[in-house]
């Protein structure tokens, strides 16, 4: 695990709740942001915690610049409770959002939750594959495509999508979607929700104004709807 903090307090926090209650990790720090993509590089760590307040370049820079290169599961630490800060280190390709202060047992419940996510990610080969013009979903081998065209999803999305897709027309509520998909500790993080359908939406070149295929029950959740043949003809985001 890699520490990406200025902050000498908060990484002796970690290193101490890990120490404790999860021995076999081994925590790395560095206190820039530079250093910190460097080491990402470079170690190739199964988890970053990253800091917002960051002395050279702030950590949206470094979550950006990260995703450009790995997949690595990466949990924002920041003091800033807005919530488009939160929202935005979700855009940039954040895994989870923690506010200091936090206590050690709510970190490691998040840690622990973000690497479940991220570890289990075998196929599910349950049914046959899912054929709704334009969307086509193999579910043994998670291939995606639109139109022909093959989609790559994050695991976020795919779990999202699979969930939708395996109950078509019928209303996932978002609490539903955040306990299956990130787990039961997240099911009131709407925003979490919110941010990975719109990535969906573009990604699957679906129009959430006009005959959607990922519908919006407003105030209750989202359901999957076929869509109608004459209007497959968008091209999807890859």
């Amino acid at each position: 695990m890699l520490v990406i903090d200025d902050e000498v307090d908060i990484a002796e926090i970690v290193r101490l709740t890990f120490g404790l209650r999860w021995p076999e990790a081994e925590v790395i720090t560095t206190p820039t942001g530079e250093q910190g993509v460097d080491a990402v590089e470079r170690e190739a760590p199964d988890l970053v915690l990253l800091d917002i307040g960051l002395p050279d370049i702030d950590g949206f820079e470094v979550c950006e610049r990260i995703r450009h290169f790995s997949d690595v599961p990466i949990v924002m630490l920041s003091a800033r409770h807005e919530e488009v800060d939160k929202v935005r280190g979700l855009e940039l390709g954040a895994d989870d959002y923690v506010t200091k202060p936090f206590s050690h047992i709510e970190l490691l419940a998040r840690v622990r939750a973000v690497l479940r996510r991220s570890e289990s990610q075998e196929p599910t080969r349950e049914g046959p594959p899912f054929d709704a013009p334009p969307l086509f979903i193999d579910y043994s081998s998670r291939e995606v495509r639109v139109q022909g065209e093959e989609v790559k999803l994050t695991p976020i999305e795919y779990g999202l999508l699979y969930h939708l897709t395996r109950n078509e027309n019928r209303v996932l509520t978002f609490r539903t979607l955040l306990a299956k998909v990130w787990g039961r500790e997240y099911m009131d993080e709407t925003d979490y929700l919110k941010v990975h359908i719109q990535h969906l939406h573009r990604k699957l070149g679906d129009d959430p104004q006009n005959e959607p295929m990922i519908a919006n029950e407003r105030g209750v959740g989202y359901k999957f709807i076929r869509r109608a043949r004459a209007d497959v003809g968008r091209k999807a985001v890859r």
